[in-house]
């Protein structure tokens, strides 16, 4: 699983498994079982304009119509919840709210820029769906998640925990022939809502009293419980790189329970957490118990020296250079264990 994304599946994201359950539902009910309603969820501009059917503004922008679409906006939206953990549930749905309401705007304007400039007619009817916020998405997503390389091919070019994320949207941007304009919308008020544009984030938010009844009436059915079970190894495996693996499973499962229980520890006692109270990892604590004389099971290692480059990157994500620091230094400068442990607490 990519760094950017988490590992824990959709927990602490129910406003994301809520759009991938239910638009994903209604696209395979409209176009398997009721094709001839289908009608009624055209995204169709010329009778929005003409014939003032404001409806199709929202039938039309919520449920996909091609299936191919709802497949890879659901993926994108699946590694988009690490902006909902990150930011809460009620600043995400206002962050696509408002990247919603503004693409809405945008689309009219690029189609008549298009007629005007172009001279070219674009067809009424745009792809329908959830599309605008989803590539509005990419504007935190590009800004804020660190890139942190996985493997390199051909030379100078490589692959990154960003990669795939990047591939979809690329499928999605080339799956019809006028998505490009409600893709283009919804980077642009993704950029607007993210740059605050006419404190466009303080008019299209979701307001708190509506958050919380939302949140007493959905949070309960699209919750989802903290994941527990151990993530296989994988087959094929030699037997020192299953135990190796094994390690270092169990290395962040013993991390993440230990800062949880210091970090409900941080209020009462005040200041930062202190990482070098934290156990040592299991690999450190087998090559202590394998070393021969008790002056070498009592020397200390000495604290690993941390990269500026990794501190930055966890601080272009919004933590602290303090916690930012002691992150690396529990995980001995791994970016990707330091980012998920951070994110996901």
């Amino acid at each position: 699983m990519f760094t950017s994304t988490g590992s824990s599946g959709l927990y602490k994201a129910p406003l994301s498994k809520s759009l991938l359950l239910v638009p994903s539902a209604l696209s395979l009910l409209l176009t398997l079982l009721l094709p001839h309603c289908q009608k009624f969820f055209l995204y169709d501009l010329h009778a929005v304009k003409h014939d003032f059917q404001i409806w199709r503004l929202i039938c039309g922008r919520i449920i996909c119509l091609d299936l191919k679409d709802a497949f890879c906006s659901g993926l994108l939206i699946y590694n988009f919840r690490i902006f909902e953990r990150r930011y809460g549930s009620r600043k995400f749905a206002s962050f696509l709210l408002g990247s919603w309401v503004l693409s809405a705007l945008f689309d009219f304007i690029l189609v008549e820029a298009v007629q005007y400039s172009l001279g070219v007619t674009v067809a009424s009817n745009l792809p329908s769906g959830f599309l605008a916020p989803v590539f509005a998405l990419f504007v935190p997503f590009h800004c804020s998640i660190p890139r942190v390389q996985v493997a390199q091919i051909l030379g100078p070019l490589s692959i990154t925990n960003k990669t795939l994320i990047y591939i979809l949207g690329l499928q999605l941007f080339t799956s019809g022939s006028y998505i490009w304009i409600v893709a283009m919308s919804g980077l642009i008020s993704g950029m607007c809502y993210d740059r605050k544009v006419l404190q466009v984030h303080q008019v299209l938010r979701i307001p708190g009293r509506m958050a919380e009844f939302f949140s007493w009436a959905l949070e309960p059915i699209f919750s989802s419980s903290e994941p527990t079970s151990e993530a296989r190894v994988g087959m094929g495996a030699t037997v020192d790189i299953q135990r190796q693996q094994r390690m270092e499973q169990l290395d962040r499962q013993l991390m993440l329970s230990q800062f949880a229980q210091v970090r409900r520890q941080r209020q009462q006692q005040g200041g930062m957490i202190n990482w070098n109270r934290l156990f040592p990892p299991l690999r450190q604590r087998r090559n202590i118990n394998y070393q021969d004389g008790p002056r070498s099971e009592q020397r200390a290692s000495p604290p690993p020296e941390v990269s500026e480059e990794q501190v930055a990157r966890l601080m272009e994500m919004g933590f602290s250079r303090g916690d930012a620091l002691e992150a690396l230094r529990a995980s001995n400068n791994d970016l990707n264990v330091a980012t998920n442990f951070l994110l996901q607490h």
